[in-house]
């Protein structure tokens, strides 16, 4: 019978350019071992956390529709977490960190569908279906924390990024990418450690968005939540982490109160992290959240904010006093005792009013640049946004008169005004000119013959971010990554052993054929004697229907592996303890 697919009407109203990352899951694909994985994980996970983890871990999993037995399936996913006003959707491993929080500012979860491999049960650099899924999708359930996510996501998405952190993130995504993928030379894994090392040792002055991901890594990531003597645990890559998930309870971790200076502490994805922040409450992370927002650019505006579009080298928006925003890739600032008196563009530029495109000034209309003096008049007190209309008949800024306007700074415009736009509030925020010439000192900004001039009329510079102002502006769908996800090749000996999977987790869901236990362990130890979840799921089967022989005999296959493979000793004590009696372990 075929399943019925639900999805969410969250994610049909997604933009195009977030859509772009969205692939299939593909549930068919999860092999027996990959449910296998899943399954140790969880039920490990749950025994443990349910005594660690904030209470809204456990109650989550059954809201969100988290199953122990199964991977979840992304459909159903959304269906049940459309019921708490969230979707969910598949990507290909990371994506950039501008797009991740875009998804949270639009209440959807992205959840890289890949699982990893049983080498890396513990924990693995790339992001996965175990960390995404029952790692962040449960904690969502508790609605104070899940705003929370929402709103770092809108103010996140806006935060300024550096050429630095593009080399970052695509380093990253490559290092986990081969860390993940089975029989990776060695050779190239040690030369994407370098490359990720080399980036972290150099990364110079922190951007806005090298700062936010920070207060990301160290809460909805890496976060536990109460008092440093007495923290539980809520951030999604320690819940994903069996491993991790003890060790920070330890004294080993240092546990630091919470509070915006983790904003300049750097994480490094590919160890366990020395120490961890602990906010006495989820209030108190909007609260950082907030005194972060108003130190950005988003808020401040100003030179220094023009300063930091440039530096980035892409995409991004000033917004004007007067509401008036100018969104292309900024190359130019003119400034004058602090402030900016000119500002310019290169390439595709569009000017919005409240997000909303002007009509005929979009990205067809400015295609080789936009540039415009800001600020006041000189020797005038009086701004031109705040002139009314008998001042701006006095100055002569009136339809058809030939004007020269002198700002501060020594910036000159001087023609003939055609028209001028208005915002809602009857302010004046764009005037065009013909004929016109603009000048600072000697150097000429624009000469006639390049046509009209438009000019944004702004005493200051309120906000500046990343992206544009209107999304429909620009075409945003041109996500071309450098690396994606290596598929395994299943051999003919692997199809084999997943095969005994297979017979064993149907024998656990019929309850049938259980006398095929002991052939299938013999299958496994003659051929495969050094996998051990097998053992460990066909032991607890052996217990529940006291088949004491077949378990004696896997339990003696599991000593002899703990003694020849002491590096998951400890994996194989942890699986029998959530079957067996301790001490029978």
């Amino acid at each position: 019978m075929e399943p019925i697919f639900e999805t969410n009407p969250l994610i049909e109203k997604l933009p195009a350019h977030l859509k772009q990352y969205i692939k299939p899951q593909n549930y068919d694909d999860y092999t027996p071992i990959n449910q296998a994985v899943w399954r140790y994980v969880m039920r490990k996970n749950v025994d443990y956390l349910s005594k660690v983890a904030h209470s809204s871990y456990v109650d989550g999993l059954r809201q969100t529709g988290i199953d122990i037995e199964n991977i979840p399936n992304m459909y159903g996913m959304n269906r049940i977490l459309k019921e708490i006003g969230w979707a969910a959707v598949a990507v290909d491993g990371f994506i950039p960190p501008n797009a991740f929080m875009e998804f949270q500012a639009y209440n959807v979860l992205v959840i890289a569908c890949d699982i990893r491999q049983l080498e890396h049960i513990e924990y693995t650099p790339a992001p996965d279906i175990i960390h995404e899924g029952a790692g962040h999708a449960p904690i969502i359930a508790n609605p104070e924390y899940a705003e929370y996510l929402r709103r770092f996501g809108e103010i996140g998405c806006k935060a300024i990024s550096s050429a630095y952190d593009y080399e970052m993130y695509e380093a990253i995504r490559l290092l986990s990418i081969l860390k993940e993928a089975e029989n990776t030379p060695a050779e190239e894994i040690l030369k994407a450690e370098e490359r990720v090392a080399y980036l972290q040792n150099n990364a110079g002055e922190l951007s806005e968005m090298a700062k936010i991901r920070n207060l990301h890594w160290w809460t909805v990531e890496y976060g536990l939540i109460g008092t440093p003597e007495n923290p539980k645990i809520y951030g999604a890559g320690l819940l994903s982490s069996i491993g991790e998930s003890e060790w920070c309870m330890t004294d080993h971790v240092q546990k630091i109160p919470y509070d915006i200076t983790a904003s300049e502490v750097n994480f490094d994805i590919t160890k366990p992290q020395p120490q961890l922040f602990v906010t006495p409450d989820f209030a108190h992370l909007s609260l950082v959240l907030e005194e972060f927002a108003n130190k950005m650019a988003l808020r401040t505006g100003g030179l220094s904010g023009i300063k930091k579009l440039i530096d980035s080298k892409s995409l991004g928006t000033i917004e004007l006093s007067t509401g008036l925003q100018i969104s292309g890739i900024f190359t130019h600032v003119i400034e004058h005792e602090g402030k900016p008196i000119y500002v310019q563009t290169t390439g595709k530029t569009a000017l919005a009013y409240r997000e909303k495109e002007l009509v005929g000034h979009g990205t067809d209309y400015h295609a080789e640049g936009f540039g415009s003096p800001i600020g006041k008049l000189k020797g005038i007190n009086l701004a031109i946004e705040d002139m009314s209309p008998r001042d701006l008949r006095a100055y002569d800024i009136y339809e058809a008169e030939a004007v020269t306007l002198e700002f501060e700074g020594n910036i000159t415009v001087k023609g003939e005004i055609i028209t001028g736009s208005r915002n809602l509030q009857g302010e004046i925020i764009l005037i065009s000119f013909k004929n016109c010439t603009v000048t600072h000192g000697d150097t000429i900004l624009f000469k006639p013959e390049w046509g009209v001039y438009d000019m944004a009329i702004g005493k200051k510079v309120v906000s500046a971010f990343s992206g544009p102002a209107d999304i429909h502006s620009f075409n945003l769908v041109s996500h071309v990554s450098n690396t994606h996800t290596i598929k395994q090749e299943i051999s003919e000996s692997r199809k084999e052993l997943e095969s005994l999977y297979k017979k064993v987790r149907e024998i656990r869901e019929t309850h049938t054929s259980l006398e095929t236990l002991s052939i299938i362990l013999k299958s496994l130890t003659d051929k495969y004697s050094n996998d051990w979840l097998l053992s460990i799921e066909i032991a607890e089967l052996a217990h529940k229907f006291h088949l004491e022989e077949l378990l004696d005999n896997c339990l003696k296959h599991l000593e002899f592996l703990k003694q020849n493979r002491p590096e998951i000793a400890h994996l194989i004590t942890n699986g029998l303890e959530l079957i067996l009696e301790k001490e029978v372990v």
